[in-house]
């Protein structure tokens, strides 16, 4: 008897804040869901912003998730019937995230994750980059720049808080472009520049 394989995928949404990666993954699960696919939601249990356990966006677009403590839970949970993974806010799990990605894909389930690039130094942040690399989809998102309203790949602390994982919204973070993004690696902070220091370069970069 031969049995009919299932090929596994994995979708990363990723970006700067309110750039509508959650938006895209909500999306892209209604979608599923309408083709009769079972779907499980994940979210990391730390992300309290909106809701305990739904998956909100910046929008206020939200869907049903199930908080998880770590990406381990993530198999633990899985029902027999699901056949499409959803992970948002990658970031905040560690790199045990990118076994689970694999795993899940060798199995045949379809994988999205949604997550943060980059952190507000502009580094990879947690394991996007080793799943970027292993992906078979990348949307790569924009935001809108607040300084100018250029196309914004960053997100700009605007706090003194030097913890790399700092839950907020507008109270904390904005978009911004490479021009008008600022990281002063002296003090270990992102800040917002003096206007006579950044002038030039966001003149240069035509913003």
């Amino acid at each position: 008897m031969t049995h009919m394989y299932r090929a596994g995928s994995i979708e990363v949404i990723c970006g700067p804040m309110f750039s509508g990666k959650t938006e895209e993954l909500i999306r892209l699960v209604k979608r599923a869901q309408i083709g009769k696919q079972r779907v499980q939601i994940f979210k990391p249990a730390i992300d309290i912003r909106y809701d305990k356990e739904d998956v909100v966006s910046h929008s206020s677009q939200s869907i049903k998730a199930e908080p998880v403590e770590s990406a381990v839970d993530i198999l633990l949970r899985l029902k027999d019937s699901t056949r499409v993974v959803a992970i948002d806010e990658v970031q905040f799990f560690d790199d045990s995230v990118i076994t689970v990605v694999k795993k899940l894909a060798a199995r045949g389930y379809r994988v999205i994750c949604a997550g943060l690039d980059l952190d507000y130094k502009g580094q990879p942040f947690g394991p996007i980059s080793s799943l970027l690399a292993l992906a078979t989809e990348v949307k790569k998102l924009k935001a809108v720049c607040t300084v100018c309203g250029n196309e914004a790949t960053r997100s700009q602390r605007l706090s003194t808080i030097e913890t790399r994982v700092l839950l907020g919204e507008t109270d904390h973070y904005e978009a911004r472009c490479l021009g008008h993004y600022y990281y002063d690696e002296d003090s270990d902070q992102a800040l917002l520049p003096l206007e006579e220091e950044m002038g030039p370069i966001a003149n240069s970069l035509g913003c």
